[in-house]
């Protein structure tokens, strides 16, 4: 799993969300304060590179709170969020 977090020069912070291609198997979709929790918004796409991503765009300096959804509603974290607690991860961008 990977998180990058970049800052442009208009205030905003892209967030990628990254994982393997095959873990967990079956569609992944990230849901969290940016999208206001609703599954299936940003779904994660395959990638050339094995890999499956999706980006966010947020205001620079939010704090952002996400889970994965999995297939059969399986919720799952990310260890590579700045905190993790029973609300799912943290990010500070």
């Amino acid at each position: 799993m990977a998180i990058r977090i970049s800052a442009d020069k208009s205030g905003k912070s892209k967030i990628s969300f990254v994982l393997p291609e095959s873990v967990p198997t079956g569609p992944v979709s990230v849901v969290g304060t940016f999208n206001d929790w609703r599954p299936g918004a940003h779904r994660l796409v395959k990638r050339s590179n094995g890999t499956r991503s999706i980006s966010v765009t947020v205001p620079k300096g939010s704090e952002v709170r996400f889970r994965y959804l999995g297939s059969e509603g399986a919720w799952f974290d990310d260890p590579d969020a700045h905190e993790v607690g029973p609300e799912g991860g943290v990010l500070r961008v």
